[in-house]
């Protein structure tokens, strides 16, 4: 039953008070003459209380539809335009500015000094400013974090980092041998040649301090060196060793590049630069005769000064001094 509101409505089964909630029941024909619930219909269609409530109706549907065109079928709330709530982009903003800050407090009693004007200006501009504060945390916090990997703000502590993974004992062992390897190489190519011999001849006397730490560490290291990984505690003790004759041919080498001809006397000296002045003629000249000359007397000079203890001329010298001198005898 369809009534009017605050009005008695005739019925079949006696008088019944009309709803005062009217909604749409869709579209109504009006058929003269049928009746309606058993009672005849009037000669003027539908009886009068019922004509009132679809009337009412029809009042209620275009004052709806004339709102809804006028402020843009926005929802409404008991009568008004419902706005956003202006709260939650606030608070998004509050909380963006400070996990960039390091001191929340005072951050606090300055966002709750301002709130309305904050609120206001969020109601007008929070897509910028929420954008800016994004931004504007990002780029803080990346700043921060460049600022703790390089060393860290005064008063901060760097960042850790990550710790290495333990290298394989074999892996290490097998590096320490290449490296020993490319140590025995530069050392037998300086016994080998005269004319470094007697530009560094303090690398090659172990009355030296330096040369004679030296080759005790190669000897160490040359005693503990194995074709294949040994495993244990062999193989650490040999990585130990071959560092220690690394340094100690780096320390050597160095000294004798200070010291090199100033420990002999000016005669000494001279020999000596007249000695490697005949290596120098027997390697670069083209005739026979002159290197076989330069390569005698160079030998002869070699000797003297070997037996006066002036320069100790390796073994492996002098063995490829007469080898070259061999080599340069006409065929």
């Amino acid at each position: 039953m369809i009534g009017t509101p605050n009005r008695t409505v005739g019925h079949s089964i006696g008088p019944v008070r009309a709803t005062a909630d009217f909604r749409y029941q869709g579209e109504v024909r009006h058929h003269t003459g049928r009746p309606a619930y058993g009672n005849p219909m009037p000669a003027g269609g539908f009886p009068p209380g019922q004509a009132s409530a679809f009337a009412e109706g029809r009042r209620l549907r275009e004052s709806s539809r004339r709102r809804r065109q006028q402020h843009g079928r926005h929802p409404y709330v008991a009568g008004r335009r419902h706005r956003p709530h202006a709260v939650l982009p606030l608070l998004l903003i509050v909380v963006a500015i400070a996990m960039s800050s390091e001191s929340f407090e005072p951050l606090l009693l300055g966002a709750a000094g301002v709130g309305l004007f904050a609120t206001m200006l969020v109601w007008l501009f929070s897509p910028v400013l929420l954008v800016g504060a994004l931004a504007f945390t990002l780029v803080r916090r990346g700043r921060r974090r460049e600022s703790l990997r390089r060393g860290g703000a005064p008063g901060t502590a760097p960042l850790p980092g990550r710790p290495a993974a333990a290298p394989r004992p074999d892996l290490v062992w097998a590096h320490a041998q290449r490296r020993f390897h490319g140590l025995r190489g530069e050392y037998a190519a300086y016994e080998c040649d005269a004319m470094q011999v007697l530009r560094l001849p303090a690398l090659a006397d172990v009355s030296v301090a330096s040369t004679a730490r030296f080759v005790d560490a190669f000897a160490e290291a040359q005693a503990l060196e194995t074709d294949a990984y040994p495993g244990g505690t062999h193989a650490p003790q040999f990585v130990a060793a071959v560092d220690r004759a690394e340094r100690a041919w780096r320390a050597a080498h160095d000294a004798a590049e200070r010291i090199r001809l100033s420990g002999l006397s000016p005669a000494e000296r001279s020999t000596v630069e007249r000695v490697i002045k005949l290596l120098t003629t027997a390697r670069d000249s083209d005739s026979d005769a002159e290197r076989l000359t330069a390569y005698a007397r160079a030998r002869s000079e070699l000797a003297k000064l070997d037996k006066a203890g002036v320069v100790h001329v390796p073994i492996p010298a002098r063995t490829a001094l007469d080898e070259a001198a061999r080599g340069a005898l006409p065929a």
